[in-house]
């Protein structure tokens, strides 16, 4: 299959930043000693569980800012925007940990997770094993994979590696065709992002288009432009099991109101 593709201007500068920065990390904490990190690390938490039970499960994102919204909020805690969200009934926690695009840190992830019961998963752009030791040295519980940003030969060997350290990944397609790359190599969890990475444009319709190429088997996530109780329930008639939410909630003056108004128990979802 394909090399690594064509990716759009400012998801090329992302990945060159996230470059430069790893290699420059590598040097100063090698894998080795990371080995030693993830010893160290808290118990692993059921990730698959929590977003295949019957209903809506939503995955509450933590990002500070995004590049196409720039700051989305200010002052930031991860702590109490994790304990509001855990107890609004989220099923899951995704944290941006992407410093310069997305302003976010690995340190918010401990944090987030140090002080609730969720599983957590570590949201950047990985394409090297040493970012996966890193993900489960920091206590994350699952990590993201971007197929539009990673060979076949990388996918595969990612995916094994996390599944070696307990972690399943969440596999992000956009296309049918990153689709069927995501499914060659294996993947059980297959996040669908409604957004282009390459012109930024969220079209809903996206997931409606790839849901019944998904298999049972593999949990379906739907992510970015969903914005009502509605839609949730419309996509999860569709077929999908569970819902990656963020900019809607870190929008908002009181993200965990919007949260248990999306899961309909809130005046909307009356």
């Amino acid at each position: 299959m394909c090399a690594q593709a064509n990716t759009g201007a400012l998801l090329d500068r992302i990945l060159e930043s996230r470059r430069g920065e790893i290699v420059h990390r590598k040097k100063v904490l090698p894998e080795t000693a990371l080995t030693y990190g993830v010893q160290a690390a808290s118990p692993l938490r059921d990730f698959l569980g929590p977003l295949s039970r019957p209903g809506i499960n939503i995955m509450a994102e933590l990002k500070p800012a995004s590049p196409s919204r720039g700051i989305l909020r200010e002052p930031f805690d991860p702590v109490v925007l994790a304990q509001s969200l855990e107890a609004a009934g989220a099923a899951a926690l995704s944290v941006l940990t992407e410093p310069e695009f997305f302003r976010g840190s690995l340190k918010n992830l401990r944090d987030a997770r140090k002080n609730i019961k969720l599983p957590v998963l570590r949201k950047d752009f990985i394409f090297d094993p040493w970012q996966v030791w890193e993900s489960r040295a920091n206590d994350a519980d699952s990590f993201l994979l971007i197929v539009a940003t990673l060979r076949d030969d990388q996918l595969k060997e990612l995916i094994a590696l996390g599944r070696k350290l307990g972690m399943e990944p969440l596999v992000e397609i956009h296309t049918r065709e990153e689709l069927d790359r995501a499914l060659a190599a294996e993947a059980r969890i297959i996040g669908v992002n409604n957004r282009n990475l390459k012109s930024l444009e969220v079209r809903a319709e996206t997931s409606f288009e790839l849901v019944d190429h998904i298999p049972e088997d593999c949990i379906a996530i739907s992510e970015s432009g969903i914005g009502t109780n509605g839609e949730l329930i419309r996509l999860r008639a569709a077929g999908f099991d569970a819902f990656l939410i963020g900019t809607r909630l870190m929008l908002s003056s009181d993200p965990a109101a919007v949260l248990a108004e999306l899961l309909g128990h809130g005046a909307q979802g009356k």
